[in-house]
């Protein structure tokens, strides 16, 4: 390998390896100290760049397609605050173990700490939310640097894909020329000394191949555990979000599990369960936000996959029993903020889901596993004749946007959730569906910064059609993301719920003291967002909640990307929601 400088050689030979180890894309957020490695990545082949000028959006925007593939995008930046905004989607990847590596250019070593412009402390910037730090040596044409080079870079990807996934930060500092400027004797002749594992890496694939296995439970520990659903009369699976590398295995696998037990499952619109072919011939249940308070939930075992469920109802429920509760976790972490669970499974969720499958012999009682299903009829055909038909609450509940978001998305489709009450309504009035749709939304830290970001990200990652729905504050937060559209050849579907606010508030006690409730906790905005539409060259139409039906289908029918606002009343919002709950409990 030759090159014009140090710079040119290091940030090829970094990227090339990248390449090797499967990376496949790369998002750019311009600067001067990252030239190199902004060069490198535009002249590979087999990585696809991003160019996108926000690097906050940047970071949402790789971590939607980490959500989305399961897989690492690299995030490149220059020194200085920049690489502090990526902090927020590091740590939401963090804890929602999405694969990302983090490549943060950094002024040489001997301009730190010594008030040189744009220099300020990338060590460890992060902190403990990345998987793995690695502040590069600076440049230098030597086999033995090059050579670690290459295993720096295969030990980023792999621990970015471990178990669990998550962040990486490699750090790298540069120091003029930043550009592919020839420099007598940067690169010397030979200076790899014949040395072909430092100029060209090995033959074929990366310089190290890791081989990643997952935690499996050993015979004596399945059969325990299989022994245990056997003596349970009746059971409950809760299967809530998962984890990206889990989430096109675990839905099948789950649903096997719940033929095989009689077990009905509790199904998170997150979870890769509540949607999918599986549904047609296994007892998943969504609708159980909606009713849960109002039968009784009391099994004797739970078996638990994925993490904390959206519904704040169900995490209750399950709290108030004294069921065995079994949580499966592949890295072991306590995902319980309850504290109720009696058992930590460390083992592949998916797997041991159809390990468990296979080995248990003893049926659970079908009688409660009916009782929640005709719960669960009954729930969604009140809830179909309320809001399909003439009633007020039709118009008036938010909720009747995310039930008609998620029934009418095409077949397959990746639909992103907002936080705050996006989610919690697809959680509520999301019904299962035969349909392959992929349902992700930011739950690691369930913030609303990035919501767009990420949902394009998610979308650049597959040519599924792709579905936003968010609500006004968040589309506020990332207005700087669609400028994603256009840079990135992203279409989508965006539906934002305007309620001029934070109208999550109302189902909090504050709601009971204002002021300060409206300035300082709803804080409407009165903001247009009609001039996005021109901004950011896409379609804008803005309905009433009669007319939104329609007008979804017409933009999902339409070309290019749409952008679909529906205004609420927040406060209104809240009472029928109140008032729908009043009248399932009266069902039961």
């Amino acid at each position: 390998m030759t090159a014009p400088n140090r710079n040119v050689l290091w940030a090829e030979t970094l990227v090339d390896e990248l390449a090797e180890g499967g990376l496949s894309a790369a998002c750019i957020a311009p600067g001067s100290r990252s030239t190199p490695l902004t060069v490198a990545f535009d002249a590979h082949d087999d990585v696809q760049t991003f160019s996108l000028l926000d690097e906050r959006s940047a970071a949402f925007f790789a971590l939607g397609r980490g959500r989305r593939t399961g897989e690492p995008t690299a995030l490149v930046c220059t020194s200085g605050t920049a690489a502090a905004n990526f902090h927020p989607a590091i740590v939401e990847a963090n804890q929602a173990r999405v694969p990302l590596l983090a490549l943060t250019a950094d002024r040489p070593p001997e301009l730190r700490d010594s008030g040189a412009n744009q220099t300020v402390d990338q060590e460890k910037l992060y902190g403990d939310a990345v998987r793995w730090y690695r502040d590069l040596p600076e440049p230098e044409a030597t086999p033995r640097k090059l050579r670690r080079l290459r295993t720096d870079a295969a030990r980023a990807l792999a621990e970015a894909t471990g178990t669990p996934a998550g962040p990486v930060h490699l750090n790298c500092p540069f120091r003029k020329p930043l550009e592919p400027t020839p420099v007598p004797g940067d690169v010397p002749e030979g200076w790899d000394d014949g040395d072909a594992r430092a100029s060209q890496g090995r033959d074929r694939g990366p310089y190290v191949r890791r081989v990643q296995g997952r935690p499996t439970l050993a015979d004596a520990d399945l059969d325990a555990l299989a022994r245990a659903v056997d003596d349970a009369e009746t059971g409950l699976i809760l299967a809530g979000p998962a984890d990206p590398t889990d989430l096109h295995d675990v839905g099948p696998a789950v649903a096997a599990l719940a033929r095989a037990t009689n077990f009905p499952v509790l199904a998170d619109p997150l979870s890769g369960v509540r949607f999918g072919a599986h549904v047609v011939d296994a007892p998943v249940l969504g609708g159980y936000d909606g009713y849960v308070e109002a039968v009784d939930l009391d099994p004797d075992i739970v078996l638990r996959f994925g993490a904390s469920a959206t519904s704040k109802p169900v995490r209750k429920a399950l709290a108030a029993t004294d069921a065995r509760q079994v949580l499966v976790d592949p890295v072991g972490a306590w995902r319980d903020a309850e504290f109720v669970c009696s058992d930590l499974v460390v083992a592949d969720p998916a797997a041991t889901a159809r390990a468990l499958a296979d080995a248990v012999s003893e049926p659970g009682d079908p009688a409660f596993r009916d009782r929640l299903a005709d719960a669960e009829a009954t729930y969604w055909d009140h809830v179909a004749d309320v809001l399909d038909g003439d009633d007020a609450l039709a118009t008036t509940l938010e909720g009747a946007v995310a039930r008609r978001v998620l029934a009418d998305a095409p077949d397959p489709a990746t639909v992103f959730v907002s936080n705050s009450m996006p989610v919690r309504d697809v959680d509520r009035f999301g019904a299962p569906r035969e349909a392959d749709l992929t349902v992700l939304a930011n739950r690691g830290a369930s913030g609303i910064d990035g919501i767009l970001s990420t949902g394009f990200g998610a979308g650049s990652a597959t040519d599924d059609p792709l579905v936003v729905l968010t609500g006004d504050l968040a589309y506020y937060h990332d207005m700087n993301g669609l400028l994603a559209l256009a840079r990135c050849d992203v279409d989508a579907t965006v539906v934002c719920v305007n309620n001029d606010g934070g109208g999550i508030f109302h189902l909090l006690p504050i709601e009971e003291f204002d002021p300060p409730f409206t300035e300082q906790f709803v804080t409407p905005h009165g903001l247009d967002f009609e001039p996005t539409g021109d901004i950011y060259d896409l379609s804008f139409r803005r309905v009433r909640p009669g007319e939104f039906a329609s007008a979804y289908r017409e933009a999902l029918a339409a070309e290019g990307t749409q952008v679909v606002e529906v205004t609420f009343d927040s406060g209104a919002s809240h009472e029928a929601r109140d008032r729908l709950a009043e009248s399932v409990a009266a069902l039961f």
